[in-house]
C-alpha cells in the first residue's frame, strides 16, 4: 500500500499534483514540518486548509508578521490584567494560571485530537524566528516558567510551514523538514483547478482567457506575474460581463482583474499583438 492511499487527496476545491501528494504524506509519516515554498498564487496557503479538509481534521492558522516573535505562538501571561485584576479585588488573582493564554502552537499541542498547524509565511519574521522554534517543533513540548509547567503535544499536530522566499531560512531549521516547491500549474492542470470553482465554464472562453494569461506571464516586462487567483477572477468577470470570444484578445476587457500594476499594464498593451 502505498504513502497517498490512505493519505492527503486532491479535494473537490483543491487540486494537488502527485508529488504534492507524496510530500504532504511523507511529512505526515516522517512526523516532520512540511516546508512548502513557491510564487505568491499557487496556493500554499490554501494547501493547509486542503488537507485539514481531506483529513477531516481541525486546522490552526497561525499567521507570521514582521513583528511575530517565536514566544507568541507558545503562551501569553497577561500581567496587565492580572494586576488590574489585584487592584479591583477580583477572586482568583493568585491564579497565575488563569492569566496565561496559549497561542497557535500552544493550541495545537493542547488539542485532543490530531489537528494541521499552519505556520504561514514563515519568512515574514526576522531571521531568529525558525531557530527559536526549533525545540518546540522538534520535542512537541514548551515550558511555562510562571507556572512551571510543561506543554506536550497530546497528539503530534500535521505542521505546514509557508514560505514566499522573501528571507533564507537557516541550515539547521531545513534539516528539520521536508520541503517541497509548489511549481506554477501548467495548462492541463489550471484547467482542472478553474473548473472546481465554476459549475460550468466554457472550453473556447477558458482556453481565450489562458492564452492571454501564460503570454502576460511569459512577458519579461511583466514583474508581478499574474496568478491562479487573478485567472479565476478574470474568467468569472467575462462570464458575468457576457463578453463575447473575440473581443478577449482584441481588448483585453477587465483585464485589471489579472493586472495590478501601471508599468505591468503599459508592458501589456505594447506588446499585445504578440498576444495569439
Amino acid at each position: 500500500m502505498g504513502l497517498n492511499d490512505n493519505g492527503f487527496k486532491s479535494t473537490g476545491t483543491y487540486i494537488a499534483s502527485e508529488e504534492l501528494m507524496s510530500a504532504v504524506n511523507v511529512a505526515k509519516a516522517l512526523q516532520k514540518p512540511l516546508l512548502i515554498k513557491g510564487e505568491p498564487g499557487t496556493g500554499k496557503t490554501m494547501l493547509a486548509r486542503a488537507v485539514a479538509e481531506s483529513l477531516g481534521m481541525k486546522i490552526i492558522t497561525w499567521n507570521i508578521k514582521s513583528t511575530t516573535k517565536a514566544q507568541d505562538g507558545l503562551y501569553m501571561y497577561d500581567t496587565i490584567q492580572r494586576l488590574y485584576d489585584g487592584q479591583f479585588g477580583e477572586e482568583g488573582v493568585d491564579d497565575i494560571a488563569h492569566y496565561i493564554k496559549l497561542g497557535k502552537l500552544g493550541e495545537a499541542f493542547s488539542s485532543d485530537e490530531q489537528v494541521v498547524l499552519l505556520i504561514d509565511e514563515i519568512d515574514k519574521a526576522d531571521l531568529e524566528f525558525p531557530n527559536d522554534l526549533l525545540w518546540e517543533l522538534d520535542q512537541m513540548e514548551f515550558y511555562i516558567h510562571e507556572t512551571k509547567e510543561t506543554v506536550k503535544a497530546k497528539v503530534r499536530p500535521i505542521v505546514i510551514i509557508t514560505s514566499n522566499a522573501e528571507k533564507e531560512l537557516p541550515d539547521a531549521f531545513l534539516r528539520r523538514c521536508i520541503f517541497h516547491y509548489i511549481s506554477f500549474p501548467d495548462r492541463e492542470l489550471m484547467t482542472e483547478i478553474v473548473n472546481t470553482h465554476f459549475d460550468h465554464v466554457d472550453e473556447s472562453l477558458l482556453n481565450e482567457c489562458m492564452d492571454v494569461f501564460y503570454a502576460i506571464r511569459d512577458m519579461r516586462e511583466v514583474k508581478k506575474k499574474p496568478s491562479t487567483s487573478e485567472l479565476i477572477d478574470w474568467v468569472n468577470a467575462l462570464m458575468l460581463g457576457g463578453i463575447p470570444l473575440a473581443k478577449i484578445k482584441e481588448e483585453l476587457p477587465f483585464i485589471g482583474t489579472v493586472i495590478k500594476k501601471d508599468d505591468d499594464l503599459n508592458a501589456v498593451y505594447k506588446n499585445k499583438g504578440d498576444i495569439r
